[in-house]
């Protein structure tokens, strides 16, 4: 497999679209709108980091990241979301590598951090981790995790950019 991952362009919207709706088709924690808060981020001009996995020039993955706001005021903070990958290529390390060119990007956009709503198990070999004092209202506190990129972890609620609540 080569899979290669860059910035999204303007002619990867549809395909980013589709993908999205099929990643999270048969999720069962999904409010099956992740394709509508995709578009309405970028809309909003809030989609700090989009990146696309390419294989064989066919968009196979796709990484959202977006500023997220901290009760406490502590600055730098970005959401990690949706990611998606086909279901047909999924297990094959394409989200892992979406993962890490993310965060790198972040870092390289001197980023304090990372939050994501997510499995533990799989986000953890990542450097997520629940804590104590860092929420998000209305979700079990082990599925809220953050990644701090050297500094402290902020305490409070964390709130996504209102696009986050787009159904379409």
């Amino acid at each position: 497999m080569n899979v290669t991952i860059r910035l999204e362009q303007d002619q990867d919207i549809d395909t980013i679209t589709r993908l999205t709706e099929a990643a999270f088709q048969n999720v069962e924690h999904s409010g099956h709108t992740e394709q509508f808060i995709v578009n309405a981020l970028r809309r909003a001009d809030q989609l700090a980091v989009s990146l696309v996995a390419v294989e064989n020039d066919a968009i196979i993955g796709h990484v959202a990241i977006s500023p997220v706001t901290v009760s406490s005021g502590s600055t730098g903070w970005y959401g990690l979301g949706p990611i998606s990958v086909w279901p047909n290529c999924q297990g094959q390390g394409i989200g892992s590598a979406l993962m890490k060119a993310a965060l790198a990007q972040l870092q390289q956009l001197g980023a304090a951090g990372c939050v994501l709503l997510g499995d533990p198990g799989y986000y953890g070999r990542f450097g997520f981790r629940a804590h104590t004092g860092l929420e998000l209202s209305g979700v079990p506190p082990e599925y809220f995790q953050a990644l701090s990129f050297g500094g402290e972890l902020p305490v409070g609620v964390v709130k996504y950019h209102e696009a986050f609540e787009a159904t379409e």
